[in-house]
């Protein structure tokens, strides 16, 4: 069974827990309507990815 040789120090255990933290989503700009979409995602509004037609444009 593993046990610790000595105590974690607050310091190290709080380094560990520094990558746990949530991140806030990242919005790019599209270059032709203007609307914000994630990157490597398909916009919902026109449709398109990587300047292909993948969708049919949503109708609102």
């Amino acid at each position: 069974m593993a046990v610790p040789k000595s105590k974690i120090t607050k310091s190290k255990r709080n380094m560990r827990r520094s990558h746990d933290s949530l991140k806030a989503n990242a919005f790019i700009e599209d270059k032709e309507t203007g609307e914000l979409h994630r990157p490597h995602h398909i916009d919902l509004k026109t449709g398109m990815y990587r300047g292909r037609q993948v969708l049919e444009p949503k109708d609102d």
